[in-house]
């Protein structure tokens, strides 16, 4: 069986120093839809606090505003959503998103 070396100099970076290298392209269509009525109904709002890049806010009325422009495209929003049709999904179109540059 043949070893692998592991190199360890990989030198530290943040999160911030890391995220601070993406670019987002952004298109005009919003790659993730939020139905506003539907969060109203949400005691939990497991996507406030589950989204890394902290793009959803709730309002005074029980509603949530998201921002797509600056979304990771992870998905853990739509994936720790409890309200079935609350957020639709998908990837940007092509050529749209986030790309990430190595630094």
């Amino acid at each position: 069986m043949t070893s692998i070396a592991r190199d360890t100099s990989w030198p530290e970076i943040s999160f911030e120093e890391r995220i601070g290298t993406a670019e987002f392209r952004i298109h005009e269509r919003a790659h993730i839809v939020v139905d506003g009525d539907t969060c109203r109904g949400c005691s939990t709002r497991e996507c406030v606090v589950a989204c890394p890049a902290n793009l959803f806010v709730p309002t005074s009325d029980g509603g949530i505003l998201f921002n797509y422009e600056n979304c990771f495209e992870c998905g853990t929003c739509y994936m720790v959503c409890n309200k079935e049709g609350a957020i639709s999904w998908s990837y940007p179109e092509g050529g749209f998103g986030i790309v990430f540059h190595r630094t």
